[in-house]
This record gives C-alpha cells, structure tokens and sequence, in this order.
C-alpha cells in the first residue's frame, strides 16, 4: 500500500513538474512577443534580427511574405513604422520545443510616409533554438467583414 502511495505521489509531482515546464516556457515566450511588440514600435532592428530565427517566414495581411532581410529592412528603410503596437485575446500553446502565439493587433502606422490604423489578426510559430525562442512563422489575417 505504501509503495502505491508514494508512486501515486511521485506522478502527481512529475505532472506538476511538467506542468510548471510548460508554463515557464509559456511566460517565455509572452516575454519575447512583448519583446518584438517593443523592437516594432522602436524599429530596433538589432532587437529584431535577435528575436527572429534565420529561416524566418514573415506574413502579412496583404498576402506578402518576407524573409528575415526583408522583414527587417522596412525598418531601417522607415517604409514601415509602427507608432503604437496593442495586442489583445493572446494565446500561447507550447509543445515541445514548438509555440503558437495568436493574438489580436491593433495599431497607428505609417507605411509609405502614410498614416493608417491596422486591426489584424495574428498567428506566430516560436521554436526553442539553442535554448532561446525564436520567431520561425508570423501570419496576419484580416478580420472577417460582418455581415
């Protein structure tokens, strides 16, 4: 009966164990969205080429797709400049070495020397290289149009 107890006892905390892991990656991970949301906003292109992963698969609403290089030139190009970066409804789900990050973006930019507001949104795929999250996927969608 006692080697019962403490087996039953030793799952419950290998499952705590496990769970604390996911949820310590999961705060990682918020960490480093925020941390991007920051590196936009201030157009810090040395932060952003840290939080990307070289194979980086940037998305956008319009269906462009850019690369690392090009994600980060319109930065120092200044052809896009965000003003201000809110995120809402995140989500984050980590498995393995693998996390999605969805969430709600709203904003005030400036694209082309023009001002606009974006409201999107947002699909990122993190993956744990080296032992730092990185952005491998970002996705932006249009919000669908109420009837």
């Amino acid at each position: 009966m006692l080697k019962k107890l403490f087996s039953l006892l030793l799952c419950t905390l290998s499952a705590g164990t496990f769970l604390f892991a996911q949820s310590a990656d999961g705060k990682e991970v918020e960490g480093r969205v925020e941390s991007l949301r920051m590196a936009m906003i201030g157009a810090d292109t040395t932060g952003l080429a840290a939080l990307t992963a070289d194979e980086l698969s940037y998305g956008h609403s319009s269906g462009l797709v850019e690369n690392k290089s090009a994600f980060i030139d319109q930065f120092i190009t200044g052809k896009t400049i965000f003003k201000t970066i809110s995120l809402s409804e995140q989500t984050i789900k980590v498995s393995g070495d693998v996390a999605i990050a969805r969430h709600r973006l709203t904003g005030d930019t400036y694209n082309n020397n023009l001002p606009g507001k974006v409201d999107i949104l947002i699909l990122m795929v993190w993956q744990k290289q080296k032992g730092e999250w990185k952005l491998l996927a970002r996705q932006a969608a249009k919000l669908p149009v109420a009837p």
